[in-house]
């Protein structure tokens, strides 16, 4: 998996092609080891896993301060494409740091998405767009990319190249939910002010009044607002409104997200223990294929106060719990090596190992272990705490910092080496998620920033 395959689309890059689903002081750009580095490196698996998004945060230093983080490393075919919710998440992973550095980058990430919400080449109402690139690349037909996240004329270089200019309620919320947290560290007025506008973006755009209720999916690259309503994408909002109305002190955003979270609700399956992905239509439930987000992102958002949600934990554990080896068909895994977690989706396992993913993408592996859920379950057992469920969170975290040490060796970002054994890849092989794309084993800013809040024990969801 180190030669080029073409892109490997993420979940959340895929609404921009139509398919569905202030400045700021300079950091740094030296070699981008965290605390508790040597000479010859960071030390621990934390540490690595910071030098990491260092890395890939100071990966064009001739182009600009202002920037984001590169998300995927330069072998995923994605050049210097940055998701929104990346960065919104590495935000939350340098603030769980507690270094200096960590809320320095946090602080240099916030102004860059706010920069980008003041100064979109199109719109002026508070909206993100799903992806930016940060860097220069020569596209695969050929033609220059040479700008960085500011292009000349003051206006953010938009994901054009990939169709990735849609904007996602989930996305937008990810990046509230990364603003309010750098509200609350910094007490800074301009980081609420920008949370704010991205909460009434949604309102306005997102509130529906079909059925199930909830907040729809966002619009795509034609400003053409999307049928579907996802559970994932409200539980995103329980936590970002909740936070709006602590920190603003108006009403309105309870009311809105008691709106979020009667919807998700409504996705759950008691007689299973497990919620559903949502809905294409406002009135037919969607009851396949079952992801793992929606199971441990809603325990985070609401605990287990009713209902007992927190059997959606169990369900993840035991139903799309995974181990991949070299044994395994398609498999990219190294002999000697096995990894344990959970994969994407109830579909994952029963992918089609005889045909490619997507075209130009390798055969898919049922028993490949996608490491940003495997972080998300750790995260939500440790938040749990209930009998066996740190001993396995630890188990869920040796394999992924196993993951870091292992697999993705020799990637780079923006043409430059990583620090070594930094950065955690998506999957530990080809993995196809149910959803029409995949994940496979390029190092990956999310699956780290998901690592690094579970091993700090920082629930990014608690309102």
């Amino acid at each position: 998996m180190t030669g080029r395959q073409g892109p490997a689309l993420s979940r959340r890059t895929l609404i921009g092609a139509g398919l569905g689903a202030a400045g700021t002081a300079a950091v740094g750009t030296g070699p981008a080891w965290a605390a508790g580095s040597t000479a010859s490196g960071p030390r621990s698996a934390p540490a690595r896993g910071r030098a990491f998004l260092a890395a890939a945060m100071d990966a064009y230093p001739d182009h600009g301060h202002i920037r984001l983080t590169q998300s995927y490393t330069d072998q995923a075919g994605l050049f210097s494409t940055a998701f929104t919710y990346d960065n919104a998440l590495a935000v939350l992973a340098h603030l769980a740091a507690g270094t200096a550095d960590g809320l320095t980058r946090a602080k240099a990430l916030g102004d860059a998405l706010l920069y980008a919400q003041l100064h979109d080449p199109v719109y002026d109402d508070g909206r993100l767009r799903q992806a930016y690139n940060v860097g220069p690349y020569t596209f695969y037909d050929g033609s220059p990319q040479p700008d960085g996240f500011v292009r000349p004329d003051g206006t953010v270089n938009v994901g054009t190249q990939f169709g990735f200019t849609g904007t996602a309620v989930g996305d937008m919320a990810w990046a509230g939910i990364a603003l309010s947290a750098l509200a609350r560290r910094t007490k800074a007025r301009r980081f609420l002010t920008g949370a704010t506008r991205i909460g009434e973006w949604i309102e306005r755009t997102g509130r529906t009044d079909e059925p199930l209720g909830g907040y729809k999916f966002g619009v795509d690259g034609a400003n053409q607002k999307l049928p579907f309503t996802s559970t994932e994408h409200n539980t995103d909002l329980v936590c970002l409104f909740g936070r709006l109305a602590r920190l603003t002190g108006d009403r309105a955003w309870r009311e809105r997200r008691e709106r979020a979270e009667a919807f998700v609700r409504r996705m759950w399956e008691p007689s299973g223990g497990f919620f559903y992905t949502g809905t294409n239509d406002g009135v037919t439930v969607n009851r396949s294929p079952v992801p793992e987000d929606t199971q441990t992102w809603t325990y985070l958002a609401f605990g287990d106060r009713t209902r007992g949600y927190g059997r959606s934990l169990d369900w993840a554990a035991a139903e799309l719990a995974v181990r991949d080896h070299s044994g395994r068909p398609n498999s990219t895994v190294p002999a000697g090596q096995s990894y344990e977690g959970v994969t994407f989706s109830s579909a994952s396992l029963l992918a089609d190992e005889d045909a490619p993913i997507a075209a130009g993408q390798p055969k898919p592996d049922r028993n490949a272990v996608w490491f940003e859920g495997t972080a998300h379950l750790a995260l939500a057992l440790r938040e749990r705490g209930a009998r066996g469920d740190e001993a396995r969170a630890r188990r869920l975290l040796a394999s992924t910092e196993l993951a870091q040490d292992l697999l993705g060796g020799g990637q780079t970002v923006g043409g430059a080496a990583l620090p070594q054994r930094s950065g955690v890849v998506s999957a530990s092989s080809p993995l196809d998620t149910g959803f029409g794309f995949g994940y496979y084993p390029y190092r990956h800013t999310g699956a780290t920033a998901w690592y690094l809040l579970a091993a700090a024990r920082r629930n990014p969801l608690r309102a």
